[in-house]
């Protein structure tokens, strides 16, 4: 299964829906925090046909309307600020800090490990885990980034939009 993984969105609708539309070919989508306005909420909810799951980010101000916009969506889980997950098999957990991630990934616990916060894509291998930071949608420093997990091959792509 391919997985997609965003982060770091900071209400930039433009660069959200080209990312969206590469991620075509993913049937799960995570997503790592900093979504700032309800209205990226719903964007990632009506612009990703499958199954998300979301973390908050430090950015997240209206966390009430942020969670009513995600149920609203339907295929949005909202998980609060760590989801420890099962999916395609994978244990997989998702944070928006890296130093909450690291040690996660260190714990040699899960397969992959996803965070956000620092805008800097990156993929690294911990043992059997996979640490990865999609890097920004915003674009705030380049191009648009986000990620792409194969859950049966256990790779990461990482990915560009300009």
């Amino acid at each position: 299964m391919k997985i997609g993984i965003i982060s770091d969105i900071h209400d930039n609708l433009w660069r959200l829906e080209k990312v969206l539309a590469q991620l075509g070919g993913c049937e799960t989508l995570l997503c790592l925090g900093d979504y700032c306005a309800p209205f990226t909420m719903t964007a990632i909810g009506k612009g990703f046909r499958g199954e998300v799951h979301a973390v908050w980010g430090n950015n997240d101000g209206d966390k009430l309307l942020l969670t009513r916009m995600a149920d609203r969506a339907g295929n949005i889980t909202l998980h609060g600020e760590l989801a420890d997950l099962e999916v395609a098999g994978r244990h997989i957990a998702l944070t928006h800090y890296p130093q909450v991630g690291r040690p996660l990934a260190l714990s040699g616990q899960f397969d992959l490990v996803c965070y956000g916060h620092d805008h800097d894509q990156r993929c690294e291998q911990h043992g059997k885990t996979l640490l990865v930071n999609p890097g920004e949608v915003m674009g705030r420093f380049g191009a648009a980034r986000y990620a792409v997990y194969d859950s049966e091959s256990h790779q990461v792509t990482l990915h560009q939009v300009d």
